[in-house]
């Protein structure tokens, strides 16, 4: 079709070959990445119906009912007990200074935060860090493999999720002989994670699976490079 001399189909016809070209590093990458995407839907289809009717109004219900500084407080148990994961890892992966930070922030948050309710250690300067095995694992060369989709856990790569085994046993859960209380500790743990995600969950647009997996990888890819590449999540 031509317009003032200009054969608009065909130039319409080159915008379209030149965006699929643009597009096919992209597909690439994520084919690359996510090979199992079919089956990683289907579980992500299931942790989110799960999420929806269950664990997602349990956190609402806690964040509605718990005052602000309980909320605070319990948050800042798990974190102390987190700490001490970060710490191991610290280790495993040659970052002495920042060992040496939580170290004194498990201290610290232990004694004078009355068993980590208070973070006092973050207001005498003491930064927590974030650190596990997986990220251990790629400061080692591990590369992360396939994006895979868990049930009930989540985002995660073949890499991270191997990850989470030695994790699980830097936690106080295998320890505790009781098993109501192993279970209850467990179950408030998880929805207080769940009530600190409610506000960023308001971020998301778009396809949902492929905003969570791109927001999990860059996200993951920042925190392994300890902040030295771009994360727009």
């Amino acid at each position: 079709m031509y317009v003032f001399g200009v054969n608009w189909t065909e130039r319409l016809g080159r915008l379209v070959l030149c965006a699929g070209l643009a597009l096919l590093p992209v597909a690439a990458q994520a084919a690359e990445e996510d090979p199992w995407e079919g089956f990683n839907r289907a579980i992500f289809r299931f942790n989110d119906t799960l999420d929806t009717y269950a664990l997602k109004p349990l956190a609402q219900g806690y964040q509605t009912v718990t005052p602000d500084f309980i909320e605070d407080g319990v948050h800042n148990v798990f974190g102390n007990l987190g700490d001490v994961g970060n710490l191991a890892n610290d280790l495993l992966q040659g970052k002495f200074h920042d060992a040496g930070v939580d170290t004194g922030r498990v201290i610290f948050n232990t004694t004078f935060g009355l068993l980590g309710f208070f973070d006092v250690a973050t207001q005498m300067g003491l930064q927590r860090n974030d650190e596990d095995f997986g990220q251990t694992l790629g400061v080692w060369g591990l590369g992360n493999g396939p994006y895979i989709v868990l049930p009930l856990l989540g985002p995660s790569t073949v890499r991270d999720a191997t990850g989470k085994i030695p994790d699980a046993y830097l936690e106080p859960y295998p320890y505790m002989g009781h098993v109501p209380t192993r279970n209850l500790t467990r179950g408030v743990d998880v929805i207080d994670t769940r009530a600190s995600l409610l506000s960023a969950e308001k971020l998301i647009s778009g396809d949902k699976y492929l905003f969570v997996r791109n927001a999990y990888l860059q996200n993951r890819e920042f925190r392994m490079r300890d902040g030295e590449v771009e994360d727009d999540f």
